[in-house]
């Protein structure tokens, strides 16, 4: 499924709202939780950044320690 930009905007607004239901290519969906709507949010975002040949940031974490 291709996503479009009005499509994460859409989630991006849901997100904001505290809302559920969306209407997404057409087709009405509703989601039952935050989580599911930071899951589809974090799909969408993938899905166009692959479609402009782009890689997702990647995050890295550092151990910091006062070592001997």
């Amino acid at each position: 499924m291709a996503y479009t930009q009005t499509d994460l905007d859409a989630i991006n607004s849901l997100i904001a709202a505290g809302e559920g239901e969306v209407f997404i290519n057409g087709k009405k969906v509703v989601y039952r939780s935050l989580d599911e709507l930071l899951k589809i949010r974090s799909l969408i975002e993938r899905d166009l950044l692959a479609a402009q040949n782009r890689k997702p940031p990647r995050a890295v974490r550092l151990n910091i320690s006062k070592g001997v």
